[in-house]
């Protein structure tokens, strides 16, 4: 699958999956005054958005060293997509962790919820299948990135206009879309993969 800016900023939006994060973030903003909620969330999304950026830039020399394929990058990153599709579709019915006491810093705001494994393992394909289009991939980073930090800052608006049960059926909806992508990385690797034993054969 080649991605465009605009599917690349699409597949980083599900990954990043700020719709979905709201119910995260307002936990955790819980014992924030309200009146630094709006800084912690432009915070935290500024330290998801320099973590997946440094990924961009040196991703390529972390898959040398730990000697890592291209194609195994696809396919392991198709794996974690689809994981997290399915986690979408259906959530976990296990109770969610108490609200942090105070000011949250980086963890869990920034990592995992923005910046999580899939979403390190989404910038460092798309700069390994096209490396001379990074540029192009920083800038949907910057557009997924602005995204986040207008939904998460208006999330407490957002749930109380919405509800939970709309919250979750967008989210389900999203985890579909995201199914169908997995499934297409993981065929183009198979497919990639069958090309390579048919020439070394």
């Amino acid at each position: 699958m080649e991605y465009t800016f605009v599917s690349a900023t699409i597949l980083l939006l599900l990954i990043t999956d700020p719709f979905g994060n709201i119910p995260i973030f307002v936990n955790a903003l819980r014992h924030v005054a309200p009146e630094r909620r709006m800084w912690v969330i432009l915070r935290e999304v500024l330290i998801a958005f320099l973590l997946l950026l440094s990924f961009m830039f040196v991703g390529d020399g972390f898959l040398r060293l730990m000697n890592l394929s291209e194609l195994s990058l696809q396919i392991a990153g198709a794996v974690i997509l689809f994981l997290i599709a399915l986690r979408m579709i259906f959530p976990s019915t296990q109770p969610e962790a108490a609200a942090l006491q105070g000011e949250p810093l980086i963890v869990p705001l920034a990592i995992p919820a923005l910046a999580g494994p899939s979403a390190l393992a989404t910038v460092m394909l798309l700069v390994s299948q096209a490396p001379a289009r990074r540029m192009e991939w920083v800038a949907a980073l910057c557009v997924t990135m602005a995204v986040c930090a207008v939904v998460l800052v208006l999330s407490d608006r957002i749930q109380r206009l919405a509800g939970d049960r709309v919250m979750m059926a967008f989210e389900r909806l999203m985890g579909l879309i995201l199914v169908a992508i997995s499934v297409e990385m993981l065929l183009r690797g198979i497919r990639l993969f069958v090309l390579q034993l048919a020439r070394s054969s």
